[in-house]
């Protein structure tokens, strides 16, 4: 997980073009989704993150987002909701 705020212009561009960013998150919602979201594209930039893989949004306790990654939003919730 690397963080927005602490990567520079021409790191961050070098990642994307390289793909080793592929996902991004919000670390204080704890939410994951696709680099082209609307929601995402909103966030602040201190509170940006981004990821390699999906597992390694997982890994970090991040659910997905509802809007960009709908299907897994919905499995996620059904596995939630059906906690005690």
């Amino acid at each position: 997980m690397k963080r927005h705020d602490e990567l520079s212009k021409s790191e961050l561009f070098h990642a994307l073009r390289h793909q080793k960013i592929q996902w991004a998150g919000n670390r204080r919602l704890k939410i994951y989704g696709t680099l082209h979201c609307k929601s995402g594209m909103r966030m602040k930039v201190e509170n940006r993150v981004f990821f390699r893989t999906e597992q390694e949004a997982k890994e970090a306790r991040y659910r997905p987002c509802g809007h960009c990654m709908q299907q897994a939003y919905k499995v996620w919730k059904s596995k939630t909701t059906d906690l005690p």
